[in-house]
């Protein structure tokens, strides 16, 4: 969750009206001061009124309708005799298990002292377990990804029909990774949205989001909090200006560097993660790989090592990186300038977190400086290029795996002979 002490407005959480349990969570996390989303939006919807809220990751938008939730559950007890199991009065929906999970936590947290029931379901994870929880447990807050939920509807272990409040987190996620189809469906399993909340959060808004906005909520309140600046102004930027072959080198010295406490790289492609995961390996680095392929228990055990330390640097690709919610990162390197000048602003956002500082380190070879003066015109400000320095160029310690573009790897090689990817 998220709230800057050095907060931009004045409204405080104990002026809300807040249930003394909840401010009592608030206040232990080490929340005061509202954040400008929070302070826009928990009038509104504290007031029972849908919401359609657009505010970048960071801004502290879990928190605002996690607290809105939970202060309607509390205003509106249900005797638990009176209620079944398989039976939420609140629904968040997530596009990716990390971000639903990162929701469960927070959702725990602000529950500490109210004695609401968090259940988490989400693909790649114990489907016994979670199926067990439904049936047996009464559920305040259900917190879900698309699929597994749809998974859990068709075998009537979860009904929607007592729902209060609805949540989307990141429907334009939901939208570019194809999950509206199975959003359409849960919908119309839930209460009629004349009779629940809705509240729907999202970091752009096209003329699709809006749309399913207007069929999902009733007259609902339209909030918009535009940062400032759109990149983080604790992230020193930096673009290198490379040739193909410098970008390994340039990477594997910097990280070598013993301000590199921990890092993420990012790469477009997961076939270029995978790359890049098996050549700093080569080189000595700890390094661990986070993308859609890999199995969800790895996934989380390698976060856990991640942020313990015993894992320098992350691998990721754009849609993993989202899930990476880790304070103390304090570089991201773009191994490749992404296409989309919005991905730049989110892997940047991977550090300068919690009021700490960050780094961040671009490398503009041939084959993606186009995508440059896009990112400069989306953050509205001139990015500063350089060329590496010598200590940065100098030759690596073991001789990088070299892969063939096209053809076969030949036999015998580190990855046998699949064909190249592209």
């Amino acid at each position: 969750m998220t709230s800057d002490p050095k907060h931009t407005g004045d409204l405080r959480f104990s002026d809300l009206n807040l249930d003394k349990r909840l401010l009592d969570a608030i206040s232990r996390i080490g929340f005061e001061y509202c954040t400008p989303i929070q302070a826009e939006t928990l009038p509104w919807t504290l007031a029972c009124e849908d919401l359609i809220g657009q505010a970048q990751t960071g801004t502290g938008k879990t928190a605002a309708f996690l607290i809105t939730a939970i202060q309607s559950l509390l205003e509106t007890p249900i005797d638990p005799k009176d209620r079944f199991a398989s039976e939420p009065r609140v629904l968040a929906l997530a596009p990716t298990r990390e971000l639903a999970m990162q929701i469960a936590k927070d959702a725990e947290q602000l529950c500490q002292y109210t004695g609401h029931n968090v259940v988490t379901v989400v693909g790649g994870m114990n489907y016994d377990k979670q199926r067990e929880q439904l049936q047996n447990e009464v559920v305040d807050i259900l917190v879900a990804t698309p699929g597994r939920l749809i998974d859990f509807l068709g075998s009537q272990d979860v009904f929607l029909d007592q729902l209060d409040i609805l949540i989307l987190d990141e429907a334009d996620r939901m939208l570019d990774m194809g999950f509206i189809p199975d959003v359409k469906r849960i919908i119309r399993k839930c209460t009629p949205k004349d009779e629940r909340q809705t509240l729907l959060f999202s970091a752009t808004f096209n003329q699709d989001v809006l749309n399913l906005a207007s069929m999902w909520t009733c007259n609902a309140e339209f909030v918009e909090i535009e940062p400032e600046q759109k990149t983080a102004e604790r992230v020193e930027q930096t673009v290198f200006l490379v040739s193909d072959d410098e970008k390994l080198p340039v990477l594997v010295n910097y990280l070598k560097r013993p301000e590199v406490e921990k890092a993420l790289v990012f790469a477009n492609r997961r076939d270029q993660c995978r790359d890049l995961e098996e050549d700093l390996k080569n080189q000595g680095i700890k390094v661990a790989l986070m993308s859609g392929e890999i199995a969800q228990n790895k996934r989380l055990k390698t976060l856990d090592q991640f942020k313990k330390g015993q894992i320098q640097v992350l691998v990721a690709t754009d849609v993993a990186g989202r899930g990476i919610h880790v304070n103390g990162v304090t570089h991201v390197f773009n191994y490749n300038l992404p296409e989309n000048a919005e991905d730049y602003v989110h892997r940047i956002g991977r550090t300068g977190r919690a009021g700490s500082t960050g780094v961040s380190v671009s490398f503009a070879g041939e084959e993606d400086a186009f995508a440059l003066p896009e990112i400069e015109k989306y953050i509205s400000q001139k990015l500063k290029t350089a060329v590496p320095d010598e200590t940065l160029t100098v030759a690596m310690d073991n001789a990088p795996i070299t892969r063939k573009r096209g053809g076969r790897r030949p036999q015998g090689g580190n990855r046998g002979s699949r064909p190249r990817r592209h």
